[in-house]
């Protein structure tokens, strides 16, 4: 498929790009073999290939979520630097109204 000149300004406008008439056509080429290369994979024959989404099989390895011993506020709050009653407290970073 050839791409053209036309086909990469359109392109360019709908990315918001300022391209300069050299790099239109330049990338009018590379556009067109990036394509061809595309069309040349149509012709691979898939036959018996189960199709996939990413290029290695993942399994979700994470445990299930359980419920475990809860912490007490006073625990939790041990070593805060600075608290208010069962909250950490710190420094304000919007002005108060």
């Amino acid at each position: 498929m050839a791409v053209t000149k036309d086909d990469v300004r359109h392109v360019a406008a709908l990315a918001r790009l300022a391209l300069s008439e050299e790099e239109v056509e330049e990338l009018a080429g590379e556009m067109s073999r990036i394509l061809g290369f595309f069309e040349s994979l149509a012709g691979v024959d898939t036959t018996g290939v189960e199709p996939a989404f990413r290029a290695l099989r993942r399994e979700n390895v994470a445990r299930d979520d359980a419920v475990g011993e809860m912490l007490t506020p006073d625990d939790a709050l041990a070593n805060a630097p600075d608290r208010e009653g069962n909250y950490f407290r710190v420094p304000g970073i919007l002005p108060r109204e």
